[in-house]
């Protein structure tokens, strides 16, 4: 019951984290980031291969680069870093001159040739198998496979995940994150108004990807193994999914969404008895998703919990609120 437990909170935590850099981006931002789960698997990867041994350990039935064997927290800070870095190249090519209908094709296939790539070079990160045996953090000092050390995981996985809704909270009620808006709304107007466009998408690209590092590093860590069939583009479509339930544009609404889509959904689907041929279940997750981001566009595009609207009196309003003797003249 506590391996049940935890796993479903380090995996709501991880989903939070995800939720939260995509709705920076795409609810706040209006980018399409369909090649958001390269930075998450970056990060993973990363984090992977800094705490691992040499490839050679462990009778060396696997192949992967580096093997540095750090101590835990170095593997998560270099992933948050990895994932940050890898979006500086990915922006320049999708964000400065490609509308966004074109940045969302751009990137849906960088993320596919991303996968091939990984998957058909066994020697980089171990191909297709991927990596197994990863450490778990601070496994060295205590037993990764008792009930506390489960719980300090779990714990540490959530207080990050509140850590950073705190972080992006505080960027998108900032005047930066009203640049963002007005970029999201009307990109024109807002270069118009001064505002550097590409300069705006770059810095959101940035900071979300950061964070799917750093959302890597964690599931990595808890699951101990990482291959290319884990990160595959359409988890990037669960994670769309999730935000547009929830209600873009607002952080509340991503966490409703990363509980009620990835971890609710997915795992409500685990109770159905088996029937009819193999592969229909996961099958019918997939066509309910779909059915479920098209009824969400449909009915209800702002989500649950939709994205406060502010509204400013008018200049008149705000004259006589100021000087009260404006009325009576």
């Amino acid at each position: 019951m506590t391996y049940y437990l935890t796993t479903i909170l380090v995996y709501a935590a991880v989903d939070i984290l995800a939720c939260l850099a995509i709705s920076l981006q795409f609810g706040v931002s209006g980018i399409v980031n369909f090649s958001f789960i390269i930075f998450q698997a970056a990060g993973a990867y990363t984090a992977a291969v800094l705490s691992l041994p040499r490839d050679t350990a462990n009778g060396g039935f696997q192949n992967y680069i580096l093997g540095l064997n750090l101590s835990f927290p170095l593997p998560w800070i270099a992933a948050t870093v990895v994932g940050a870095v890898i979006a500086v190249p990915i922006g320049l090519v999708a964000l400065r001159r490609l509308r966004s209908d074109y940045q969302a094709i751009a990137m849906l296939v960088l993320s596919v040739i991303a996968s091939l790539v990984v998957t058909n070079t066994p020697a980089f990160l171990g191909g297709a198998a991927g990596l197994s045996l990863v450490p778990q953090p601070l496994s060295d000092k205590f037993n990764p496979y008792s009930d506390s050390y489960q719980w300090a995981f779990t714990i540490g996985a959530l207080i990050l995940a509140v850590i950073v809704f705190f972080l992006v909270q505080r960027v998108i009620n900032s005047p930066y994150g009203r640049s963002l808006r007005a970029m999201r709304e009307n990109e024109a107007a807002a270069n118009a108004l001064g505002k550097n466009a590409v300069a705006l998408k770059m810095t959101v690209f940035i900071a979300g990807g950061a964070i799917a590092g750093l959302s890597g590093a964690i599931l990595v860590g808890f699951i101990t193994i990482w291959a290319p069939s884990t990160w595959l583009y359409p988890e990037t479509l669960i994670l769309f999914a999730a935000v547009i339930v929830g209600g873009r544009g607002n952080n509340y609404g991503a966490v409703l969404g990363a509980l009620l889509v990835p971890v609710g959904f997915e795992e409500a689907t685990r109770y159905i008895p088996p029937f009819g041929p193999p592969g229909l279940i996961p099958a019918l997750e997939w066509v309910c998703i779909g059915g479920l981001i098209l009824g969400f566009l449909w009915f209800r595009p702002r989500g649950v919990l939709p994205e406060r609207r502010r509204v400013f009196p008018p200049r008149r309003q705000v004259a006589e609120v100021g000087n009260p003797s404006a009325s009576r003249d």
